[in-house]
């Protein structure tokens, strides 16, 4: 458990600390924007390595037993979470949690559709991935990417309409809100079928490679439904 609380709160602190402190700007300040973002995905990508490794390997104390109901819960939310982060890995959001810097919202992009597509992935996968573990570690790890990812839409929002000039936030805004008939027209096409697709792949990858991987068959349970 140790393990697990210090790999927890140094992945914690380290999403947490380099913008407030200041450190985030002193780095792009020093090595340029592109090199702080590679850095930073690595050390994010070995972070959350160490979290998973060490609550795999963390004591196990159940609060609810695991039962087939629950764990069909990810197999089922895992297809639109993969479908979103498929859609939203390769644009920009300006409102939102991106991997990729730019003010503008392109036509075709889901952030037309869904204003925050890769926090509401992290949301399904995690929310579904808590109820399915039903132990201790299970629901503080997952519990608080869940969180997170809720809290991390309002946070963001306000840090583009801080950082964005007055007539990109509007722009964004308007692009992501209004009906829902006028913005699903504006996202379908070829790419945004075709990122669909990607997605579905993505889950047929996950699905198969989840139990040589984790350690744990999505189906074990739910076999004996």
């Amino acid at each position: 458990m140790t393990a697990f609380l210090v790999s927890l709160t140094i992945f914690i602190l380290a999403h947490s600390l380099p913008g407030p402190t200041g450190l985030r700007i002193g780095l792009i300040n020093r090595f340029g924007k592109k090199a702080y973002i590679i850095g930073y995905s690595i050390l994010s990508t070995i972070l959350l390595v160490w979290l998973i490794w060490s609550a795999l390997n963390a004591p196990y104390i159940p609060l609810w037993d695991p039962n087939s109901a629950t764990s069909l819960i990810p197999v089922i939310l895992m297809l639109p979470a993969c479908l979103l982060f498929a859609c939203a890995i390769l644009h920009p959001n300006p409102l939102s949690l991106s991997f990729v810097q730019s003010p503008i919202i392109k036509r075709h992009d889901i952030t037309n559709l869904i204003r925050h597509p890769l926090l509401w992935a992290l949301f399904l996968w995690a929310a579904s991935h808590a109820i399915a573990n039903g132990d201790l570690v299970g629901v503080i790890m997952f519990g608080g990417f869940a969180i997170f990812s809720l809290v991390g839409m309002k946070i963001m929002q306000r840090r583009a309409k801080r950082t964005l000039s007055a007539e990109e936030f509007h722009a964004a805004i308007t692009k992501t809100s209004g009906q829902f008939t006028l913005r699903f027209k504006r996202v379908m096409g070829w790419a945004f079928t075709t990122e669909l697709i990607f997605g579905a792949l993505l889950y047929v990858a996950l699905f198969h490679l989840h139990e040589p991987v984790i350690g744990v068959d999505p189906l074990a349970l739910i076999m004996f439904w």
